[in-house]
């Protein structure tokens, strides 16, 4: 792997503290820069990296841009022009027009390659960053016809010392594709949750674990959407236009079964099982972990007290029973201190696993 000893990255947020954190595990020298002094000084302080000076430096191997997509262009202007690196990337989460900026502006694309970590969590700001914000994850770099095949090499080489998969993207396809799998589900879920603002005390203590997945991405920077929306508008209004359509005959559908006798109500509901079917098979199709086929999982749910160090008394329990969680989810019972964990493993270890559990006192369910 290419080595990288110096990186600067421009923006410390979520994504750019993450990026510098993940470096530094690595022994690399990382140089922070952010408009806020606070950002930039907590970033510091959680070990990032230090603060770039205002005077001139010696070029770093690589200038990773954590701006907002209308900004790249710019910020990739004011680094050239300052002489910050050999090559430069940005992190934005849209690619066709910090390219088209970039062009406009007269920046030098033979050494910036364009990139986005498809990584984030719902909060924002260094104090969320993680060094692991990356592992596994795919990480599309978008080079130009311009862009030399070293400068994409290095920060290729940067992308795995995060521990991301690189993925080589054309920009415009880029868009389109994070329209469908990221900006467009953002919307929908937006949407959901924005019908609880105002929803009965009685449905918000009825919530349970399907309403929190699929809103869980609302609670975002809704600035920091905008912006993101902003970049990428019509292959997102494309998404949107055939999730409305999917939706509005849902609704007909519903209306017109609600007021039909019930052969007629039967075969109009069929168009909605449709509906749900084509949901099946979508889902089926996201790729597992590894990025390969997705695996069928048995679930073991665990009752657990809602006290410090349960869980990891559950994984304890599973390592000494030679069984690997593939993953965990775990849902609260509102107005109890307890919960369920329901944790996925391959389906052979599914008993072994609930007998070691049972044996240490946990309560765990008859398995199907």
């Amino acid at each position: 792997m290419t080595e990288i000893p110096r990186v600067a990255v421009v923006g410390a947020g979520l994504i750019g503290t993450s990026v510098a954190l993940a470096l530094r595990e690595r022994g690399t020298e990382v140089l922070l820069s952010d408009r806020d002094p606070a950002t930039l000084a907590l970033a510091v302080e959680l070990g990032a990296g230090s603060a770039l000076p205002d005077e001139p430096v010696e070029p770093v191997d690589v200038a990773v841009l954590a701006v907002p997509p209308a900004a790249v262009g710019r910020t990739l202007l004011e680094a050239q022009k300052r002489g910050l690196a050999r090559v430069y990337t940005d992190v934005a989460s849209v690619k066709a027009r910090p390219v088209l900026d970039a062009m406009d502006l007269g920046c030098d694309l033979r050494g910036y390659v364009p990139g986005h970590p498809l990584a984030g969590r719902e909060r924002s700001g260094p104090a969320a960053a993680r060094a692991d914000l990356f592992l596994g994850r795919p990480w599309a770099l978008c080079p130009t016809e311009a862009s030399g095949e070293e400068a994409v090499e290095t920060v290729a080489a940067l992308v795995r010392a995060c521990g991301a998969e690189v993925h080589r993207v054309d920009p415009v396809e880029h868009d389109q594709a994070v329209a469908l799998v990221s900006h467009g589900p953002h919307v929908v879920a937006a949407a959901v949750a924005a019908r609880l603002e105002d929803a009965p005390r009685v449905a918000l203590d009825l919530a349970g674990q399907g309403v929190r997945d699929v809103t869980r991405i609302a609670a975002s920077d809704p600035a920091l959407w905008v912006d993101i929306l902003t970049a990428n508008a019509a292959p997102v209004a494309e998404v949107l236009d055939a999730v409305a359509g999917d939706l509005a005959l849902a609704a007909a559908m519903l209306r017109a079964s609600a007021s039909a006798d019930s052969d007629v109500a039967e075969v109009i509901m069929q168009r909605v099982g449709d509906l749900l079917s084509r949901g099946n098979a979508g889902r089926a199709r996201i790729p597992g972990k590894h990025g390969g086929r997705p695996p069928r999982y048995a679930h073991v749910q665990v009752v657990i007290p809602d006290s410090p160090g349960e869980l990891a008394r559950i994984f304890e329990a599973a390592g000494h029973a030679g069984v690997n969680i593939e993953d965990v989810s775990i849902e609260h019972s509102p107005g109890l201190p307890v919960g369920v964990a329901e944790l996925s493993v391959h389906p052979e270890s599914a008993e072994t696993l609930a007998a070691a559990l049972r044996d240490r006192g946990w309560s765990v369910p008859v398995l199907p």
